[in-house]
């Protein structure tokens, strides 16, 4: 019932209808199983979409219409169930998509809380999902409408597959998961692969996802690869495999395998560093903070241990996410102490790495691109559950030199600083053996896939 109730005027409809002032569509109406865009005068080419009416079946190299020109029509699809690593990748990717098709009508489907704190790139909109929680490695529960769980699927599952085969894309690129969150895409995959004029689909992963026996049998319980096989032209991973052999670690198949290319991790913009000779400076950040208090805590704990002859700045950015008892304890136990500096959240921290001599962070996909970028020295207490996503990675840049690692079972407020001030007496590296070319790389895959080329 709540599912159909939310169509007779649908808040992604609202929200595009404000923000599309500026951009190729405007949304016209809600027909049948679309909702249906209408062009806006004076722009350039953009889709008047039909609703889907059993269109008959295409074969795999038949691609839609606007592909090859310069005004492709993009829709990103971002997997948010927890934190804020998925939508900012995908704003990245976003942004790298429109600098390259000046012209290009971009979309975003998410269900990240936090997506309105955040700046969009020029002439992008995005539609909003109810939010859900991962509770576990392959569970998800709504994160706000817990009296609805049982109509939260059905809902996103409709609002998805409505507003893909509006939006007609060329291209559409999925986060993480081949079928979504717990399958949601699976219906508007197929409804796809059956139009007259199929979109290229890819699958964008991070270089690791989970440990390697738990991830390949998530793997293969949920079909992953069977839905590439059916849907996708191409997956990409997000990283290296010098630094993480992706498709060993989770047992790729031969046909799947020739499929996946390895892009490289993604550059971030950086900013002038900050003048040398002065009061050293360290960045606490846990990313979204839902999880981060213990981090937070050991350190300010051992900052206070420190001699009064040490100085050191600090600057603790607790996350959106971190719930506000917890904040408000560090608050009430720290925030007296000199030359501590707090905020509760930023989304953009590319200043904030400039200031910093040492970071200390968890170890998610995009604070590490952030760091290899930046040059930084840093330290690592990365996140073991409900996946070891992060431990693996912090593991490895600790393998390879390029980051200090605390682990969990060794975070107490001694070990912590001990650590932060040896980070402190070293000297960054001039050059990182890491790829970080993973953007131009993707766009050098997207100009082939557009083309038809592949």
């Amino acid at each position: 019932m709540l599912a159909q109730k939310i169509f007779k005027r649908p808040t992604a409809i609202r929200k595009i209808e404000r923000r599309f002032t500026s951009a190729s569509l405007v949304p016209n109406a809600l027909v049948n199983d679309s909702i249906q865009f209408a062009p806006q005068p004076g722009l350039s080419e953009v889709c008047t979409a039909e609703a889907i009416n059993g269109a008959a079946t295409t074969t795999a190299e038949t691609i839609s219409h606007h592909a090859g020109t310069q005004a492709p029509h993009i829709l990103l699809y971002s997997h948010d169930a927890y934190g804020l690593g998925n939508i900012r990748r995908t704003l990245l990717l976003a942004q790298t998509l429109r600098n390259q098709y000046p012209l290009a009508s971009i979309l975003l489907i998410t269900g990240s809380p936090v997506i309105h704190a955040f700046q969009l790139p020029e002439r992008v909109d995005y539609i909003k999902l109810p939010c859900v929680d991962r509770v576990a490695a392959d569970s998800y529960e709504p994160l706000f409408l817990s009296d609805h769980s049982a109509e939260i699927k059905p809902m996103r599952q409709d609002l998805i597959k409505r507003s893909i085969i509006g939006f007609k894309p060329d291209l559409m690129i999925v986060d993480k998961k081949p079928g979504g969150i717990d399958n949601e895409l699976v219906h508007s995959l197929e409804a796809l692969v059956h139009q007259p004029q199929r979109p290229r689909l890819v699958l964008g992963v991070r270089d690791i996802l989970d440990e390697p026996e738990r991830t390949r049998h998530s793997l293969r319980q949920s079909d992953a690869f069977g839905l590439i096989e059916r849907y996708y032209d191409e997956v990409w991973v997000y990283g290296a495999k010098e630094v993480f052999d992706h498709l060993r670690a989770y047992d790729y198949p031969a046909n799947i395998a020739a499929k996946t290319h390895y892009c490289g991790y993604l550059r971030r913009p950086v900013a002038m560093p900050a003048k040398a000779n002065r009061t050293p400076r360290v960045l606490v950040t846990t990313g979204g903070g839902a999880d981060g208090y213990a981090v937070v805590a050991a350190y300010l704990a051992g900052l206070m241990q420190l001699p009064r002859s040490v100085e050191v700045r600090t600057k603790v950015i607790f996350g959106p996410n971190m719930p506000v008892e917890q904040r408000d304890a560090l608050l009430a136990q720290y925030g007296h102490i000199a030359d501590v500096k707090f905020r509760n959240f930023k989304p953009d921290l590319t200043k904030e790495y400039a200031k910093a001599d040492v970071v200390v962070s968890m170890a998610g996909y995009n604070t590490v691109c952030e760091l290899l970028s930046s040059g930084k020295r840093a330290v690592l207490v990365p996140r073991e559950w409900p996946v070891q996503e992060q431990l693996i990675r912090a593991r490895r840049m600790a393998e390879m030199g390029l980051f200090d690692l605390v682990e969990q079972s060794q975070l107490t407020p001694d070990h912590l600083m001990n650590t932060v001030m040896c980070a402190l007496r070293k000297t960054a590296a001039a050059q990182l053996p890491v790829d970080l070319d993973g953007l131009p790389h993707i766009l050098q895959r997207l100009d082939a896939l557009l083309q038809g080329s592949v």
